[in-house]
């Protein structure tokens, strides 16, 4: 009788729709996509992939998939795959189509809740490679509470000369400076990416990789892998035997999205000197788990957590190079051993976080890629929240300490960063500026666009230590520099950011946690006045579902938030 009723439950959505004489037409169906007689009888596991092939990121995904359905069906269960979008965030860096990137995160999440929850899945499998693609599948676990794992598409190679792609933009800004020839450009641009996936340093992809591992919706070291190999076929597998488990067990993402689990994935996300994108993104992780995190949690825990890895794009290594040493276990382990995670904390193995991390080694002697907790390269975060009279919802800045810790400068302002980058790039931004680029913001830009195109400008171009750069649009993982992003509110909905003027003395105070403009309240209030809101940029399409429904980005930019 217990058994019967544990095959019940495993099968709660999918025998909806398959069984009993009502469902007749719906088995008819599913017997022309390949459904045998034994197949109605199993478990539903869908397979969800990003697969493209119009970025390397994702190019390959689709033979991942099968390797998880392939796990899935060992396992006694019947897995279906089915595809999602992705769009390139590094194709459509610095034009208008980067303005679908932060929307793509809802469509994908929308679109897997959507197929999930129309089929009758009884647990899933979400594959994903490009930026986006990580906190829209983990939003959709959240939301679906079904037994599902997330797995990472795995890192790219590094190209020759260990470059990447931010070796690119970098190299645009220094042959704007004269420093390269047309030559030596081609030849960055011909050997930066050598194959399949992610973009190589600690930028967005393995950041949000790291940080759902350690939320504990990935099986251990799947956020350390590189693209093409054995171990990311093996981990695709795994995940999908595991899911099955998960069904048996009875483990649901809701035991496993915790706030000390939260905590666990801002903790590391640190530890590794990863993007600011993740304060974007576990806020709207958390809001679909109804799980309560907010921009001060990040202060809160990073008081304590030092950046311990030495990874691009501020420090020297690419993902590959901490793959090579053991990936991000060791490091987590080292964490947990100083008290600085929650051990107790569940995970998809049905295990707990301190059990999975019991029997990993340490770092190999002599490895540089990660610092010892005695001799860490920040004591504390370099994810450092603003909050002051430009930013009075939050603001988020990346501050490794290599830029300094205070900047003071007078405001250069655009309105975009198209005329932005042209201004940098053609030399018209001086050493001891800030620059300013607003109407970027969610419901401004729309789409609060990365600004990788003007801060690898100002890198290329020698003024990475010479000049600021705030803005209410975020940055790509690859921006390092004294860069301020996610400015709230935002320039469209009357933030303070909108009424700057060239000229008006900024502060940007790191220790203090301040972002200041020195101008009287009164001249603020006058200025607000005679303010005017600017035509949208969409007035249809999803651009505009998007712009009229979006949160602030200090509430992570989501699209149904909850009362």
């Amino acid at each position: 009788m217990k058994k019967a009723a544990q095959h019940a439950d495993i099968r709660k959505y999918s025998s909806q729709v398959v069984d009993g004489l009502k469902q007749t037409a719906a088995r008819a169906m599913l017997r022309a996509v390949g459904f045998t007689d034994a197949d109605f009888s199993r478990p539903q596991i869908g397979i969800a992939s990003t697969w493209s092939n119009l970025t390397p990121c994702n190019m390959h995904i689709a033979e991942l998939a099968r390797e998880a359905g392939i796990g899935a069906d060992a396992a006694g269960g019947k897995s279906v795959p089915f595809n999602t979008i992705t769009v390139s965030d590094g194709i459509s860096m610095g034009s208008p189509g980067m303005r679908y990137s932060l929307v793509s995160r809802e469509v994908i999440a929308d679109s897997i809740e959507t197929v999930v929850g129309a089929q009758g899945f009884d647990g899933f499998v979400a594959i994903g490679g490009c930026d986006k693609n990580m906190p829209g599948c983990a939003m959709a676990i959240a939301r679906l509470n079904r037994p599902a794992i997330f797995v990472y598409g795995g890192t790219i190679r590094l190209g020759a000369q260990r470059r990447d792609i931010v070796s690119v933009f970098e190299a645009v800004g220094a042959r704007a400076a004269g420093k390269l020839s047309a030559a030596q450009l081609e030849e960055v641009e011909r050997t930066s990416i050598p194959g399949p996936g992610s973009c190589g340093g600690m930028y967005t992809a393995n950041t949000m990789a790291s940080a759902i591992e350690a939320l504990g919706l990935s099986l251990p070291n799947s956020s350390a892998q590189e693209a093409v190999g054995d171990p990311k076929r093996e981990d695709c597998r795994r995940a999908g035997a595991a899911v099955v488990a998960l069904l048996q067990q009875g483990l649901r993402p809701a035991d496993i999205l915790t706030r000390k689990a939260f905590e666990n994935a801002i903790t590391v996300s640190i530890a590794l000197g990863g993007s600011t994108n993740v304060v974007l993104h576990l806020l709207a992780i958390a809001q679909a788990a109804r799980v309560k995190l907010q921009l001060d949690d990040f202060t809160r825990v990073g008081r304590r957590v030092p950046v311990l890895a030495d990874l691009r794009p501020s420090g020297r290594y690419a993902m590959s190079e901490l793959i090579a040493i053991g990936g991000i276990q060791p490091l987590m382990r080292t964490l947990l051993e100083a008290g600085l995670l929650h051990g107790q904390c569940l995970t998809v193995t049905g295990r707990t976080l301190a059990e999975n991390l019991s029997n990993v080694p340490p770092y190999p002697a002599g490895q540089d890629v990660v610092r010892p907790l005695g001799k860490p390269i920040k004591a504390s975060s370099h994810i450092v929240v603003m909050y002051g009279n430009l930013a009075p919802e939050g603001a988020v800045a990346k501050i490794t300490g290599k830029e300094g810790l205070r900047f003071e400068g007078p405001a250069r302002v655009f309105d975009g960063e198209e005329r932005a980058t042209q201004a940098i790039l053609a030399g018209r931004v001086k050493a001891g500026e800030v620059v300013v680029i607003r109407h970027e913001g969610p419901k401004g830009g729309p789409g609060m666009r990365e600004m990788l195109s003007p801060t690898g400008a100002i890198t290329g171009r020698g003024l990475g230590d010479k000049v600021a750069l705030i803005t209410d649009g975020r940055f790509s993982g690859g921006s390092h520099g004294f860069v301020v992003g996610h400015v709230s509110p935002e320039a469209a909905v009357g933030g303070p950011i909108g009424l700057l003027r060239n000229g008006d003395r900024i502060t940007i105070d790191a220790v203090g946690r301040r972002i200041e403009v020195e101008v009287p309240p009164s001249e603020l209030r006058r200025r607000a006045r005679l303010n005017r809101p600017r035509r949208p940029y969409a007035t249809r399409g999803v651009l505009a579902k998007y712009a009229r429904v979006v949160s602030s980005a200090s509430l992570g930019a989501v699209t149904d938030l909850a009362d």
